[in-house]
């Protein structure tokens, strides 16, 4: 059977570097860095840290006094990435044929600490909205209410390929048959104490709050924050209503390691599996993909097993590959959204992605790193990995339209 294409025709950012899609591949391509000082969360003070948050971001900008209320800031971003894509696309969204999924790794743990702690220390209770603010799926459902969408809606928290599964689930939804488009949008906004110092003492999180992704002074990662948006339709209901394609879903995979909660599979076989799954779903070889955007965290052994993986898969092909997490931190659930969209923009202008903060190589890591000399070069395909806590892969290809 023949399989349904899917097209992307809307896609929507909030980043670090910048809100809208212009202005996070503005960003992106200066080489604007988002991460800023954040020694102080709350009571909470750690010496040095630095996350990487959306700056100038005022929900009243975007959102009615009401939503701005009732939602919290992962959904915010999450809704206001999901409005600009619908908005691209010229979707209308009132159809129990049009679907929605959204992504979140850590959902609304902000709120639930914070209204702990009130709890704990003033005895105050939480209010009314503290459950549909906590709750992951309520931002999908938020939008449906307020555009209509009456079909599947789902959520997925897969750690930090949430927003990779979610665009997964998207298109599988609608080669099923049972959406003919689909919004998929991610959210992430969990800067809080615990958090925190749960990172600090796993070692994940970066000593000197610089995210240096597949460079030998690489040391952790550097929290992130923001939302990411894609409308997903079949051909065949894009082409029936005049829609634009942005560029073609070539294919999607998802898999998991099984070999420990926090740690990957050092030997890179999980990973080099997602990306030949996702190249079979696709129907290309390696030769056929021009760029990879790496999941990248800067973790020590991280960078080296995606590395060990890359070249496990495309061997003797020298793929340019680059992360941009040097720039917007690692933006959890949404980042596997964000980064999709890169490779959107990479495939559709010839311009990569460079490695932010890469200076010296690292032996093990030994890829065709994307760098101001390399960038400027023409590709159909691109992949976007993205991996996360429990052994969690998700690989995402994307590729330019054809005339």
């Amino acid at each position: 059977m023949e399989k349904t294409r899917i097209f992307i025709t809307g896609m929507g950012a909030v980043t670090p570097v910048g809100i809208g899609v212009p202005a996070y591949w503005q960003g992106i391509n200066e080489g604007k860095c988002g991460i800023v000082e954040k020694e102080t969360i709350g009571s909470f003070t750690q010496p040095g840290l630095r996350m990487a948050l959306v700056d100038g971001f005022d929900p009243k900008a975007y959102l009615s006094t009401k939503l701005t209320l009732d939602l919290e800031p992962y959904m915010q971003y999450a809704y206001v990435a999901a409005e600009e894509a619908v908005q691209q696309s010229g979707l209308d969204t009132d159809s129990d044929r049009i679907g929605i999924v959204m992504g979140t790794a850590l959902a609304g743990i902000v709120m639930i600490g914070e209204t702990n702690a009130q709890l704990a220390v003033n005895g105050k209770q939480a209010g009314p909205k503290f459950l549909t603010k906590a709750m992951g799926n309520i931002a999908a459902a938020q939008f449906s209410i307020n555009h209509k969408i009456k079909g599947p809606s789902l959520t997925v928290t897969t750690a930090c390929s949430s927003g990779g599964d979610a665009t997964t689930i998207g298109s599988m939804l609608i080669r099923s048959g049972m959406a003919d488009a689909v919004v998929v949008m991610a959210g992430e906004a969990a800067v809080c104490p615990p958090l925190v110092q749960s990172l600090i003492k796993t070692g994940a999180l970066s000593k000197t709050g610089e995210s240096y992704p597949f460079d030998s002074r690489r040391n952790g990662f550097v929290l992130g924050e923001g939302g990411g948006a894609l409308v997903l339709e079949s051909e065949e209901h894009m082409k029936k209503r005049g829609g634009q394609p942005v560029a073609e879903l070539l294919g999607c995979a998802n898999n998991t390691d099984a070999f420990n909660p926090v740690s990957p599979d050092p030997s890179g076989a999980g990973a080099a599996a997602v990306m030949r799954l996702a190249m079979a779903d696709a129907n290309l070889s390696p030769e056929d993909i021009g760029y990879i955007n790496a999941h990248g965290t800067a973790t020590r052994l991280g960078d080296i097993t995606e590395t060990k993986a890359i070249h496990q898969v495309f061997g003797e092909h020298n793929v340019l590959v680059s992360s941009t997490k040097g720039a917007t931190g690692h933006m959890m659930g949404a980042g596997g959204i964000t980064e999709v969209i890169a490779c959107v923009q990479a495939v559709n202008t010839g311009l990569l992605p460079e490695n932010a903060g890469y200076e010296q190589p690292d032996p093990e890591c030994d890829l065709n790193i994307v760098t101001k000399e390399n960038r400027q070069t023409e590709i159909k395909a691109a992949m976007s990995n993205a991996f996360g806590f429990g052994g969690q892969n998700s690989c995402i290809i994307v590729g330019r339209v054809s005339e």
